[in-house]
């Protein structure tokens, strides 16, 4: 499907550039009429993280959903997930969270749950941008038919019981220090309040949100500070999470950073281990590391690979019957108990490994040796350099050099003007070689556009 508005994660862009109120507007009013199914009243759940034009984009969402006839439930600052946890267990219509992931506060998004909880197909996609440029002036409600908006207390309690409850009875976190970084996003206070309940002693950074500072040298982007603080207190494990908690990474004792290929592993050996795995493997992206697909096959289970983006990972898992997929930026999906990537609960899977074996997280965590894997962005302002004959050529060139001994990926950020080129290989610094021919070929054709 060719996409106007959605990319792989929602709609996202600039803040008052892309994301503007009269698109956020549009937005409500076309999701709205393509979620009225019935004669009931319809409602709507709304979520953001902490971005200064959450407000902005709240009220225009609002507007929109309330022209349409859809009562509004504002839950405010919350996790991705728990928007989509609510919408399931509040019986709404439809869930919308404002946020856009892990990118700067300049940006922002839109991202659309059924009423199961899930992220939306291509085909409602497809609706709700076909609506999207319509005047739909003539499918306004009646005035008598007015939505109406409250904000609604106590949701936050309900996401924190229920992140509880996904550990193993037997299991406190009583004697563990941790430090969590929440990114000054949507997990600010119910996180550290989960794991204090859990029994941890708990230090928290990036839980002082000023609608500017979401994932500025915190979080699971940018995990330094994050490093530093683990080794300063002798914490036991430092956690990660991005500015709507919807990914997470690890921090080990000794300040290294866990990627989710790496929980992935750890989740996945654990499970087998106790029997909870629906089926003898789980699922991740292309970009997954070939160390884990090597790991897993060493074990007895199978990796099987989507194209980039949860909602591919998730679509994977719900065909084959999986109940844990994700991907390295640690975008983790536990289907038992979430329908869409969950940092948190993810974090809590891995902290119940640890406690069960009482050893350091450097040794529980570490699973396999990755492959050398070289990841390098090249950002364009217009055009399709990738489709130049430059950089076609290039690319060709690189996968004969590898000649089947390492992979090469080169794609389009779903969600930036990005160009992501990867190579991963046993010959490190062919992988780098191959790479960097690519990345220059795809400067020349940026620059040239």
């Amino acid at each position: 499907m060719s996409r106007k508005y959605f990319g792989t994660d929602g709609i996202r862009g600039r803040a008052n550039g892309v994301i503007t109120p009269e698109l956020a507007m549009k937005v409500g009013q076309a999701a709205g009429l393509v979620f009225q199914r019935g004669d009931h009243r319809h409602r709507v759940v709304i979520g953001k993280d902490t971005r200064l034009s959450g407000y902005m984009i709240e009220t225009a969402l609002i507007a929109g959903f309330t022209s349409v006839g859809m009562d509004v439930l504002q839950v405010g600052p919350l996790p991705t997930p728990a928007v989509a946890m609510l919408t399931k267990s509040m019986r709404a219509d439809l869930g919308v969270m404002i946020s856009a992931s892990h990118n700067l506060y300049e940006d922002n998004g839109i991202k659309l749950f059924g009423p199961a909880g899930f992220k939306l197909s291509d085909e409602v996609e497809k609706q709700i941008e076909e609506l999207l440029d319509e005047n739909l002036d003539k499918r306004l409600a009646a005035s008598r038919n007015l939505g109406r908006a409250k904000r609604i207390d106590g949701v936050h309690d309900r996401y924190i019981e229920f992140a509880k409850r996904t550990l193993p009875r037997d299991i406190s976190l009583d004697g563990l220090r941790v430090v969590v970084d929440c990114a000054n996003g949507a997990a600010y206070s119910v996180v550290p309040e989960a794991l204090w309940e859990l029994g941890a002693d708990v230090i928290s950074i990036g839980v002082d949100p000023d609608g500017f500072n979401i994932n500025k040298e915190c979080g699971s982007t940018e995990p330094e500070a994050l490093s530093r603080k683990v080794r300063e207190l002798r914490a036991d494990i430092g956690i990660a999470l991005d500015g709507d908690a919807d990914r997470v990474i690890v921090i080990d004792e000794r300040g290294h950073v866990v990627d989710g290929d790496q929980l992935l592993a750890v989740i996945a050996e654990s499970w087998k281990e106790d029997g909870r795995l629906a089926q003898p493997g789980l699922v991740s992206t292309v970009m997954s590391n070939l160390g884990l697909e090597r790991f897993l096959k060493g074990i007895g289970l199978d990796l099987v690979r989507t194209a980039v983006g949860d909602r591919y990972v998730l679509e994977q898992m719900l065909a084959g019957g999986y109940n844990l997929g994700g991907e390295p930026s640690g975008h983790i999906i536990l289907s038992d108990y979430a329908t869409t990537g969950d940092g948190f609960v993810a974090a809590l899977q891995v902290l119940a490994v640890i406690q069960k074996h009482r050893r350091p997280v450097s040794e529980v965590c570490h699973r396999f040796d990755p492959l050398p894997q070289i990841l390098k962005n090249v950002r364009y302002r217009a055009g399709k350099p990738l489709e130049t004959a430059g950089v076609q050529t290039a690319i060709s060139s690189a996968e004969k050099r590898l000649n089947g001994h390492g992979r090469l990926l080169v794609r389009s950020s779903g969600t930036e003007p990005v160009i992501r080129v990867m190579g991963e290989g046993d010959d490190r610094i062919l992988v780098e070689e191959v790479v960097d021919d690519i990345v220059t070929a795809l400067g020349a054709a940026a620059a040239a556009a």
